[in-house]
């Protein structure tokens, strides 16, 4: 057995053998059910703490686009170039491990008057689905699978960059799924680096490089655009959403946690069509360097909700049998 596998197979046994010790986790693989909930009971939201990424992939990166008939084909193993964070860690007991994807999205969307929420299936519950996947390969998964006292049905659902919650996210905003998917929960710090934007580094002649395709087949940029959304001649500026936090307390009782509106909760915030520069999908109509004569484009912010939680287009099941190679829930 090589230096390589060896390493595989003792981050797969540390794994294993955190999920077995860990009493506040309780992960199931994808075909014994949806996974138990745990029991939180915070209701504030608390800084952010990363993981430094400063490991790199036992596995290399491996990622092909191209185009046939009406789809852009996406195969991935699901690995970055970048470096990664230390998997498994006290917030997350998952090893890193390649996945196999082939994924097919439109390669002509067209936008729709009505947004789809990530919540495809049903308008409870954590998003059931990813928002879409990076040039890299990695999917842009923001959803989680952690609720106020367990509570699926009340519908108070952590946010994962509102850090009431610690789900062992490195620098990169992102971390592992069970069955070892590493995902994004924010802004993908690394590819970012890898692309020469790096975040909050202001570029003022620079618009942002694309970064990724939605699950309805728009692209996805970082928050740096065209001022003026039509005229790729006029200054480049940080887009900002339309989304804030709500004013006020929470509602409190059996099915609600109370307390004040502080992003702990995605519930936390709503969208003001009067704010910001994006719609409620936080994109926009607009010319881009790799559309000069216009498209629906998504923007990552740094303001919540980061990455888009709906799609103006219509999304394929990233996940589904024939789009991707597995489905299992996420977190």
């Amino acid at each position: 057995m090589n230096l390589r596998n060896i390493q595989l197979r003792r981050q797969h046994l540390i794994a294993v053998a955190l999920v077995l010790v860990t009493t506040t986790s309780s992960f199931v693989l994808f075909g014994q059910g949806p996974p138990r909930m745990r029991k939180h009971q915070v209701t504030k939201a608390a800084a952010l703490v990363l993981v430094p990424a400063n490991k790199k992939p036992l596995t290399s990166n491996r990622v092909r686009i191209t185009e046939k008939d009406e789809f852009r084909v996406i195969e991935s193993n699901d690995i970055p170039k970048h470096t990664v964070g230390e998997f498994p860690n006290r917030g997350n007991p998952n090893a890193i491990a390649p996945q196999s994807w082939t994924i097919r999205i439109p390669l002509h969307p067209v936008a729709n008057k009505k947004a789809t929420s990530l919540h495809l299936r049903t308008e409870r519950g954590p998003p059931n689905m990813p928002f879409g996947i990076g040039v890299n390969g990695v999917l842009f998964e923001p959803g989680t699978a952690e609720f106020w006292m367990g509570n699926r049905g009340a519908d108070w659902n952590y946010e994962a960059l509102g850090g009431a919650v610690r789900l062992g996210l490195d620098s990169n905003h992102a971390h592992v799924q069970p069955g070892g998917m590493y995902h994004y929960h924010g802004i993908p710090t690394g590819l970012l680096n890898e692309l020469g934007f790096p975040e909050n580094e202001h570029q003022p002649e620079k618009h942002s490089p694309l970064i990724g395709w939605a699950a309805d087949g728009f692209p996805v940029y970082y928050a740096y655009g065209y001022s003026q959304p039509d005229d790729p001649k006029s200054m480049i500026t940080k887009l900002v959403t339309g989304f804030q936090l709500r004013e006020g307390i929470r509602p409190s009782g059996s099915n609600s946690p109370g307390g004040r509106y502080d992003g702990a909760f995605i519930q936390d915030y709503e969208f003001s069509q009067d704010k910001g520069d994006l719609d409620e999908c936080n994109g926009r109509f607009c010319v881009t360097p790799e559309f000069p004569e216009g498209t629906y484009a998504y923007f990552l912010t740094d303001a919540w909700p980061v990455i888009p939680r709906a799609f103006r287009g219509t999304p394929v099941l990233l996940k589904e049998r024939g789009h991707g190679s597995h489905r299992r829930p996420g977190r």
